[in-house]
This record gives structure tokens, sequence and C-alpha cells, in this order.
């Protein structure tokens, strides 16, 4: 029915006579579509999104001359045999916007289509005709005959039902009328059906990966399994984790996530603090795997066996956890690998094989794999199947361990193997480096990152990031996990400001991402003493075990669970695009607020991120951004304090105490009431 030209969005002409397709025939599409909005990197990898969340797609679409233009939004999930469609409607100055919500997990793929419509270009020019009082019977039969055209290409019920029309059109009445009713909705809708489309123009099919909800809604906890003991003085195990899910049940994390449970090594252990030599008794450092029990693929003994570890994710999965796994491409002197294939790691010109080095760091209980080597195709296979057989044991989620210091080649290969096989596959990108590598990593296929916001610890700074991975390009290619501290990340703030600095930082992870995380119990502890020298704590559980009195009365565990239940039960905190910054005259404070997809759930918040001094001052609302009129009443129900504050107007004052805030559920108010308060 339709006749579709071969154009390529934004081809170049050649030679005279216009546009030409691929295959050297001149194509007569005259709609040009330019730059279809989001992309990433011209279609070169997929725009990230999860199940039920709208894709909003919007494009340039434009033609010569006065012609109307009809578009179409094409969308499917790959494999499927059709294309499910839906109109753009023109915005301004030639911006067409559309958009559709994934229903499955996996690859889907969408385009624009647009051509010059003929019916569209008359009813337009027609209606201006009857307002401008002018004869327009020769402009009826015009008409009628486009939609006899329609007609003859279309299927029966419909051809006839556009045949009527046009009689209609012809003859049966005043011109004014019969005119009236041609540029009347029912026809509009029956020739939009029966739209031949000719020389329609496509745009390039641009790739889409949806993921689970969990991709874009998370906060996680992680922990050391070996520092779980209920007593002091034993290594903990994997049962001792399972006595401490309701713990975190209880804070409401729905991710718990565990440092590597595989063999240490032995040889070139480190020791406490990170000193270079062992002492008998250090346990060494997770991340140097391997051991004469085996490698990544093997529990370490003192933790317990693999049947200990399923226990853990069933009784997990029963509370509404997911377990997620340290994955560290990397191994001790002693891991298997090394004897049986010293092929896939770099020598030294004495034959010793290369430990890791970050100069002028050394690692030398940690060699590194050459991604690069001659066998690098068994290497990556191997590496390969080190997902395929956790996944096997139940667990989808994966932190992995420093991936921009290995190729990104391999992780899109890798990532993209494993996708096809369990597409609801989550993966967090550990890279603190370059922004540019960070947002490549992602591209690739990490679901998630860690971000900067450990160190963006004043309003101007956070203002500035979070506009930065909130906005296209990089709110379509990455998404966000704001982590305020990890076993290799005690900042200056953290340090100095005690309980109410740890109180804002927690606040500001979970409600300017969508995504956070915390290492504890060190953080809900406030356990802030740093090394001399070193941005981490001392006595780290990296390197030795910690026994853990998580009943003490200072501990956050009940403020944490208070924000994670908020978040639960407000969509617009379940997201991170939607954020919207407000202006403040006290430079300690920070505003912000979301508003849910549906415009229903409204939450506000404020945070004094001074933990040291109470700070007061006014906060100037953009009403708008909280679908709010100037004159609107409104109530600020504080969802920390339960407090319910009765608001008019953009300007309102507040004051926080020392790292304090306010997490407000923006609700209707009757437009009578005549009583406001001040909020304090």
């Amino acid at each position: 029915m339709a006749t579709r030209d071969s154009q390529i969005t934004n081809a170049r002409p050649e030679g005279p006579s216009g546009a030409t397709s691929a295959g050297g025939k001149v194509s007569r599409g005259r709609v040009v579509i330019d730059d279809v909005r989001p992309s990433v990197d011209r279609g070169a990898y997929p725009v990230k999104r999860v199940v039920g969340e709208r894709v909003c797609v919007e494009a340039d679409i434009f033609t010569d001359g006065h012609d109307r233009i009809g578009c179409v939004l094409r969308y499917r999930q790959v494999g499927e045999a059709a294309w499910r469609e839906t109109r753009l409607k023109e915005s301004w100055n030639d911006l067409w916007l559309a958009e559709f919500t994934p229903s499955g997990v996996g690859e889907w793929e969408y385009s624009v289509e647009a051509w010059v419509d003929p019916f569209i270009t008359w009813a337009h020019d027609l209606e201006r005709r009857i307002e401008a009082g002018q004869d327009i019977e020769t402009d009826l039969k015009i008409g009628a005959k486009i939609v006899r055209d329609a007609a003859a290409e279309a299927d029966a019920e419909l051809g006839r039902a556009l045949e009527a029309w046009a009689g209609r059109m012809e003859s049966g009445g005043a011109a004014r009328e019969r005119g009236l009713a041609a540029i009347g909705e029912e026809l509009r809708e029956l020739m939009w059906r029966g739209a031949t489309r000719r020389f329609a123009v496509e745009s390039e099919t641009l790739p889409l990966w949806v993921d689970r909800p969990l991709a874009l809604f998370s906060a996680w906890y992680e922990m050391f399994p070996r520092s779980a003991a209920s007593e002091p003085g034993r290594h903990g195990t994997l049962r001792d984790v399972i006595d401490h899910l309701p713990y975190v049940e209880e804070m409401g994390f729905d991710v718990l996530y565990l440092p590597p449970i595989h063999p240490i090594g032995r040889q070139a252990r480190k020791g406490k603090n990170n000193t270079e030599r062992a002492v008998p008794g250090d346990v060494g450092s997770p991340w140097a795997i391997g051991g004469p029990e085996g490698g990544h693929k093997a529990i370490h003994p003192d933790l317990g066996t693999m049947a200990d570890f399923d226990a853990l994710v069933t009784a997990a999965k029963e509370r509404g956890i997911e377990i997620a796994l340290d994955i560290a491409f990397q191994c001790s002197p002693d891991h298997p690998y090394v004897r049986e294939h010293p092929e896939w790691f770099r020598h030294r010109p004495d034959g010793s094989i290369q430990y890791a080095e970050n100069p002028p760091k050394k690692y030398q209980d940690i060699y590194p794999f050459d991604f690069e080597c001659e066998d690098h195709h068994a290497l990556w296979e191997e590496l390969k199947s080190v997902f395929l057989f956790w996944i096997e044991r139940g667990v989808t989620v994966f932190r992995v361990d420093n991936p921009h210091t290995k190729p990104f080649v391999f992780w899109d290969w890798v990532i993209g193997q494993v996708r096809a096989e369990h597409p609801e596959a989550i993966f967090l990108s550990e890279a603190f480096t370059q922004p540019k590598k960070m947002y490549r990593l992602a591209k690739g296929g990490f679901t998630q990152s860690y971000t900067y916001f450990a160190w963006r610890d004043n309003p101007a700074d956070l203002r500035e990031y979070m506009e930065e991975l909130s906005t296209s390009p990089v709110c379509d290619e990455m998404r966000p996990n704001f982590w305020p501290n990890t076993p290799d990340i005690l900042t200056d703030y953290l340090r100095d400001g005690g309980r109410p600095g740890a109180m804002a930082r927690v606040a500001l992870a979970a409600t300017l991402s969508s995504s956070y995380g915390i290492y504890g119990p060190v953080y809900e502890l406030c356990d802030f003493t740093q090394r001399p020298g070193a941005e981490e704590n001392i006595d780290s559980e990296k390197y030795e075990i910690r026994h853990w009195d998580r009943d003490q009365r200072w501990s956050l565990r009940h403020f944490i669970g208070l924000l994670n239940r908020i978040r639960r039960e407000h969509p617009a905190l379940q997201q991170y695009r939607n954020i919207a910054f407000h202006a403040c005259d006290n430079p300690a404070h920070i505003a912000y607020s979301k508003r849910s997809a549906d415009g229903r759930d409204v939450v506000l918040c404020v945070v004094n991120t001074d933990p040291h001094e109470e700070h007061w001052g006014a906060v100037h609302l953009d009403l708008d951004e909280m679908g709010l009129t100037a004159d609107e009443a409104f109530v600020a129900h504080d969802l920390v304090t339960d407090g319910r504050h009765h608001w008019r107007g953009a300007d309102q004052f507040v004051g926080l105490g020392p790292g304090g805030c306010h997490i407000m559920h923006i609700e209707s108010a009757d437009r009578s009431e005549r009583s406001f308060d001040a909020f304090a």
C-alpha cells in the first residue's frame, strides 16, 4: 500500500536531480527527518529504558513548500514480525513528538516515518478558504478525488466508507456544510487509516535496550560475609549472612551486594591496613582471587559451601532481596588459571608474571589478565562462563570491579553474549575514571554506573553534576548509582561531618538518584576514621575481619529504613531524569523536586549540606515544575517528621539543623484555606 523510498536520514544529495538512495535510484521523498531523539551516538549504541518506562521520541521533520506532513513512530521488540505505530504530533518549529512504552525485557528498535500527506494538506487549505468565505466547490471535487484514490487502495470495509464520503463531498447540501463535515474528525480518522504514504521517508532504525525495573530503581547494601559472625573472634559464614537478612530487609534494601566470596591467595597476601607483608592470621584481600581450593567459580571454605550459598540466595529472594556478586577479573598468584593457563597473563623479561600496578601503587597479590594474548578467544570464553556459572545459581545482579582497566571491546562482547541468554542480568560498573571512559562503558552495555557523587558535597557542584546526569545525551546512555561511601572511599566530608554529615549524604543519594547504595555497617554506624594518608577506613574490612555491634544507639538504621520506605511509596523518587532544581538564598541549602510520569506524585526535597551548623533561608519554588499555579494553596507534608505545612506561592522560608533534610510530599489543599504557616 505504501510507497516508501529508501532515503536515509540526512542523506546527502547526489547530482542535480536530488537525493539518491543507496541503490542509485532517485528518491522522490520530499520530507526531511532530522535528528531523531533519543539516540546514543546516532544509533551506534542502544538507548536505555526499563519495562513500563515511557520512551519520549522527538524529531525535526519538515518539507519544502507549504504542504502538510503525516508522521508515525514505528517500534517493536526485536524478533517481532510486525511494527507497532503511533502518530507523531507537531509541537513548534518543525519539532514532532510521540512516545511509546516497552512492555518486555530485551532488544527493541524504533524509527520515524514521514510523508507529504495530500489529504491533510487539502483539509488545512480548505479550512482557511472556508474562514475567508471563498467558493470551495472546486476544492470539494479535488478533495473527493483524494478520498477516492485512498479508497481504491484500502480494504473493502474502509474503501466503502471512503467512497461514501467522497459522494457526500461532491453533492448533498450547501458547499460550506459539506466542507465543514469533510474537515471534521470522522473523515480525518478514516483518511489516516487509509493514508497511502506515497514516497514515504524513513529515518534510520535506532536501538533500545529495555531492562527490568530494578535497573532503574534500586537500593544496595554492601557487607563482607566474613564479618557477619554474631560473636567476635570467629570467621563469618554465608549462614551468618542469612541471619542478617532481616536487618537488611528492615532497612528497606532490595540488593545485598557481597564482595568476592572466592578462595583468597596466600602468596604475596596483604596484611592489615594494606601492609605489604601479612603475618600469621591475616585473612588477605577478597579481591586477590584464587587458591588451591579453586577460583572464580569456588567459594572460600571458611564462608561455607555451595549449598550454603544456594540457601542464601533462596532466603534473600523470599524477603524480596537479590544477591549481587562482585566480578573481579584478576587472579592471585595461587589461582588455578595461573598454573593451567600462564599464557593468559603478561610476563616480565625474566619470565615471571607481571603483578598489577598503578604507579606508585603496587598490588603484588594480584595478576591482571592479558586480554590481548594470543589465546584471547579461550580467555574471553572462560570469563563469560564465570557470569553464566553464577546465573545458573540464581544470581543475575553483578557489580563489576574496575572495568575501565579492561578493554571496552571485551565488555561489549561479554555483556552482549550474556544478555543474549539472560536479558534479565544487571551489571554495575565500578569505574572511577575519566567521564568519557565511564560513559563508554555504559554505552557498551553496563546497566548502572558508580559516579563522582561521593566527592560532590556542596549544592552548586551537586546541581551541576545532577543536571549533567539527568539530561541528554548522558541520561540515555548511563544510569547513575549514588554511593556516599565504599570500602575504597571515605571522603573528608564524612570523616569531618560525622552523623549529621552521614544523614545528609544518604538523604541526597536516596532522593537525587533513583538507585543508590551504602557500604555498611560502616555507614549506618558512622565508623568514619580514615587511615592516615588514604581516603579510606582505617582497619578496613578489605584486609581483616571486623565485628560490628549493629544495635548502637547512634545507628542510622531507622533513618535509612524511613528513606527507603519513602522511596517505595512515592513513584516520583523512582526516576532520576525528572529532577528540577529550585533557587535557594542560603548557599548551604539545596532544593529540588521530582514529579511522577503521570503528574500525580510530587516530592520536594530541601537539604542542609552543612553538617556543623543550622541554616535558614528562602527557597524560591518553580511552581510550573511542580504542577502548581501561582495562587494555588498546597500542603507540604514532611515525610521525615510527619508535619504538614500550608503554603501558597513560590517563596517559602525554611530552616534546617546540621545535615538536616525535608522530604515533602506536595498535596493539594482546599482553595478556600486561608491559614498558611511558615515552615520551620
